[in-house]
């Protein structure tokens, strides 16, 4: 099993979801996030004054896979966030050494 963790931009969710949902992915979590990376936030003037901007929103998207399903919850993930510009994201991929449903206490891939 694999854990796609995807930084994205917030606009770019609904396309996200619908893309995962195309391959058969259902079940996610999404977090509101703040980061920055080579994008290094920006300036803004408000009343007036200007002031840096550190921190932009983002969308985190985590999703617990199974091995087959992880290139195609990428490949979607890819193609349906990319913008070409800065700022568009990032995906990590990690193994998930055991999974459990809380419910009915199944196990493993029976638990996703």
């Amino acid at each position: 099993m694999k854990k796609v963790e995807a930084v994205i931009k917030p606009f770019k969710l609904e396309e996200v979801k619908d893309a995962l949902s195309d391959i058969g992915i259902e079940g996610m979590t999404v977090t509101e996030v703040k980061g920055f990376g080579r994008q290094k936030g920006h300036t803004e003037i408000y009343r007036g004054s200007e002031y840096t901007v550190d921190f932009l929103p983002k969308i985190k998207i985590e999703l617990i896979v199974t091995d087959a399903q992880s290139d195609a919850a990428v490949g979607a993930i890819l193609k349906s966030a990319k913008t070409g510009k800065i700022g568009d994201g990032k995906i990590f991929v990690s193994t998930i050494e055991e999974t459990i449903r809380i419910r009915t206490e199944e196990k493993g891939e029976k638990a996703i």
